[in-house]
């Protein structure tokens, strides 16, 4: 694995004559100077009104409840759901990127882990949204918290909410640490390099007064390695407690002792995704093909690609396990997905998850930028079918014939799904513009360690 994703971004960036000034003048630039191009405004006018779309949809919610989704008896659990699983199993990819690339002392991550982590950060916080308006009463969601009560109503442990609520309020907390402590030394760089005052002092906030001492310097690498070893196992603990929220269950097609290593590597298989979707065209429009180059889009693509056959060799197990069982519920929603009403979506994730990362086995194809992007969104799709496949396909023919009903989503459904994915966009393109996207000292280790080398 180590020759696989060796460690080439040094030579690349020495090719190109990069030094410490100019690794600092082109990624500072692109926070201080660089005006707003068409192309942002687009992006943030679509993300602006995608929000304020869910904005809407979340005030409608609340005056006229859950009703307005399509969700029913049999099928209570849909597209709200589907979102939270998909987002926070999208921001686990960030994280191990960042933190499991830091711990094996890989190089080539100090060109993709600031926007890695940046992702992660901002899907969590959106995949939060969801179990709080699946509450039915979302006004209510403070019960959830451990607080003091005279009434004595304390929060209900066995149930998958609180296991929701704290596996989110924790891996969120250390992805922000862990995202906020990295950049602490560029927000001290943009702070010094600030071409006015009130940037200067927007930025010297943020940096906390880093001044670059050795002091300091040794406590932020030591904080860094404690944020990293503990961001890695919350990655599996965190999508274990989400997999046990189905596992636990009697439903069957959800009653599964292999879902929480199964959900981890989906996680992780979607997160790679993102970061491909997100950095391909970034690279392009800031500028940073320098930094991150074809080596770095090379090696995701074959990180995507192993997570992928993990994913497949889940997709086998369940399927095998269901007729090996000879269990005749199992057997029921197996062939009801392969075959029933709602097929198309496990065919959907068959063709994005399975058979389109096989084209990853090409050296041609992982150069390929537009093909790379393009398998990259298609496994996001088929990661989304997935989680709908799952839950709708388990829910809606239940053991009675008399409770089955099919579930079709409404405006509102969609709604939500575009409204979250706005926000997102938002968040991210606000952080391109007033953040630096790239780690500028990591950056300047390697320079300095490519010239070490060279003499």
């Amino acid at each position: 694995m180590s020759a696989v994703l060796g460690d080439a971004a040094s030579p690349a960036l020495l090719a190109r004559g990069q030094t410490h000034a100019t690794v600092t003048a082109a990624i500072s630039a692109i926070s201080l100077h660089r005006r707003f191009g068409r192309y942002w405004l687009a992006g943030f006018a679509i993300a602006l009104a995608l929000c304020l779309l869910l904005v809407f949809g979340t005030g409608w919610l609340l005056h006229r409840g859950v009703g307005i989704w399509g969700i029913n008896m049999p099928v209570a659990w849909a597209f709200a759901i589907c979102n939270y699983v998909w987002w926070i199993g999208i921001g686990m990819g960030g994280t191990f990127i960042s933190g499991a690339l830091y711990l094996a002392r890989k190089d080539w991550r100090s060109s993709i882990n600031r926007y890695a982590e940046a992702m992660t950060v901002f899907a969590v916080a959106v995949s939060g949204i969801f179990p709080i308006l699946h509450l039915g009463r979302p006004w209510f969601f403070y019960w959830l918290f451990p607080y003091p009560d005279v009434m004595n109503v304390w929060p209900q442990w066995r149930s998958s909410l609180e296991w929701d609520f704290f596996a989110i309020v924790a891996y969120l907390t250390v992805s922000i640490l862990y995202w906020y402590v990295g950049m602490i030394p560029d927000l001290a760089t943009l702070r010094d390099r600030a071409p006015t005052l009130g940037v200067a002092r927007f930025y010297g906030l943020l940096a906390l007064g880093w001044r670059g001492e050795a002091r300091q310097w040794r406590r932020f690498e030591t904080l860094s390695l404690l944020l990293a070893g503990l961001a890695v196992p919350l990655v599996f603990s965190v999508h274990s407690m989400v997999a046990l929220d189905f596992s636990e269950a009697l439903v069957p097609g959800w009653h599964s002792t292999v879902f929480p290593p199964f959900f981890v590597a989906g996680a992780l298989f979607s997160g790679f995704a993102m970061v491909l979707v997100l950095g391909i065209p970034m690279r392009r429009m800031l500028g940073l093909r320098d930094y991150i180059t074809d080596v770095h889009l090379a090696n995701l693509a074959k990180v995507l690609l192993a997570a992928g056959l993990v994913v497949a060799y889940g997709y086998c197990t369940e399927i095998f396990s269901a007729f090996y069982s000879m269990d005749r519920f199992e057997l029921a929603v197996t062939l009801r997905r392969m075959t029933g009403a709602y097929a198309w979506t496990f065919w959907g994730t068959i063709l994005c998850n399975v058979l389109s990362i096989q084209l990853l086995w090409s050296a041609r194809v992982r150069r390929n930028h537009a093909a790379l992007f393009v398998i990259a969104l298609l496994v996001l799709i088929g990661m989304w079918l997935e989680r709908f496949m799952l839950i709708v396909t388990s829910l809606y023919q239940d053991f009675v014939p008399s409770s089955w009903g099919m579930y079709y989503p409404t405006f509102w459904d969609i709604a939500f799904l575009a409204g979250s994915l706005g926000l997102f966009l938002l968040m991210f393109l606000l952080f391109v513009r007033l953040l630096p996207v790239v780690s500028i000292f990591e950056l300047r280790k390697l320079v300095h360690k490519g010239e070490v080398k060279s003499t």
